[in-house]
């Protein structure tokens, strides 16, 4: 089977690629930061978060994209991961493909997650072929909602994540859904219309 692969890309202010060793340190402090995963239920000890790194790139090698990690263009600095992952059983959506993201303290509030998914967006419909994209996350995280509906997203359902202990307060759930026919009328308005993004190692590959 040849798998077409997604390994860089490049927008106005952002470098999205695979994953190296020298991410790992800054990737664990962002994931055992109890304010960045404030709507998780509960941080990330250091080889959980190794164990994280090590499936996204398992899933590169098999599926030629997932959840590339960031850099700031110019500046080699590590801000977190944005890309496609496959959706978790058990919830709406299970089966598909969802857009996620997850930021250091550092580079929020700056428009990266939208600029990135926005260009994940882009591989999932235009480069795939997706029919529709999904998004969760906990009904109390309204900041990763809005940027969901900057990406054209749209409240899909609600529900109790599986997987979370019940009388967690991130155990309810809110899915977001954008159809294939959204992307084909045009874009979002996903924040700078400068965003553009090019896809520089498109490469065939068997898989």
């Amino acid at each position: 089977m040849t798998v077409i692969r997604y390994d860089t890309i490049r927008t106005a202010r952002l470098l999205m690629r695979r994953w190296r060793d020298c991410d790992r340190e800054p990737f664990a402090a962002l994931n055992a930061d109890p304010e960045v995963m404030r709507f998780f239920p509960a941080p990330l000890e250091r080889v959980a978060s190794d164990a994280m790194v090590d499936r996204i790139e398992a899933l590169f090698d098999r599926q030629g994209y997932g959840l590339w990690a960031l850099e700031i263009a110019g500046t080699a600095t590590f801000i977190g991961f944005t890309g496609l992952n496959p959706m978790p059983d058990g919830v709406p959506g299970a089966g598909g493909v969802e857009v996620g993201w997850r930021l250091a303290r550092s580079a929020w509030q700056q428009g990266y997650a939208t600029e990135a998914a926005t260009a994940a967006l882009g591989v999932a419909f235009d480069g795939l072929g997706l029919d529709e994209i999904w998004s969760i996350t906990a009904v109390l995280n309204v900041p990763s909602q809005a940027v969901m509906r900057r990406l054209g997203l749209a409240e899909y359902a609600r529900f109790e994540h599986p997987r979370i202990a019940e009388g967690d307060p991130v155990r309810p759930h809110v899915a977001y859904r954008r159809l294939r026919r959204s992307a084909d009328a045009g874009p979002a308005q996903t924040g700078p219309r400068s965003v553009r993004s090019r896809y520089d190692d498109r490469s065939a590959g068997d898989g």
